[in-house]
């Protein structure tokens, strides 16, 4: 049996999306089909304004409602430190620690020759406009080896350029709670590296 064409369209649409596969699609597609008509049209008008009503910071690349971002605007926030992450969902992260008073920069991806990402495709370049007044740049890409490259490829651009600022690398590990004996070695060997003193 054929499922109807906006059935068909709506579950390829879904399919898609980052993590939903063919079945995962279907569920989505028929829990919204038995929704009321107006909850759907919520759901549409929030899908709408998702790119409408955001904006991308002109000067970190996080998103927001305004330009500058909430961050950037805070004049509470410590200019001198930029905390450069790969996405803005990272951002939020290290927000939720509540650790950190410094700025951003969002990058939008890494580094992925296997996927035709290069430097020029990600927000990599504009680094160096905002690092007069910077004492410490703090690299926090993911501990992938996409990651590891655009951290190594910020500090030779950083170093290339001779500014005098400490670059430093967010501490990679074994997570709170979790037993040794089940981490691989990339992930204990960066706990042993990123040992501190007690």
């Amino acid at each position: 049996m054929r499922l109807p064409r906006s059935v068909r369209a709506t579950i390829e649409q879904f399919e898609k999306l980052p993590g939903i596969g063919p079945k995962s699609a279907q569920r989505l597609a028929f829990y919204l089909l038995h929704n009321p008509q107006s909850e759907l049209d919520h759901f549409a008008d929030v899908l709408i304004n998702l790119k409408k009503q955001t904006k991308i910071c002109s000067q970190c690349h996080h998103i927001g409602e305004s330009d500058p971002c909430e961050i950037c605007a805070d004049e509470t926030r410590d200019g001198s430190i930029i905390c450069v992450v790969e996405q803005p969902l990272d951002v939020l992260a290290i927000e939720r620690s509540d650790t950190y008073q410094g700025v951003y920069h969002v990058l939008h991806g890494a580094i992925s020759p296997l996927n035709n990402i290069g430097p020029d495709q990600l927000y990599l370049r504009d680094i160096m406009k905002r690092l007069e007044g910077v004492r410490e740049l703090i690299l926090a890409t993911n501990p992938t080896m996409e990651g590891e490259a655009t951290a190594l490829y910020i500090t030779q651009m950083v170093r290339d350029a001779g500014k005098e600022l400490t670059i430093t690398r967010i501490g990679h590990g074994l997570p709170i709670g979790a037993d040794i004996e089940y981490a691989d070695g990339v992930t204990v060997a960066r706990a042993i590296e990123g040992r501190r003193a007690m």
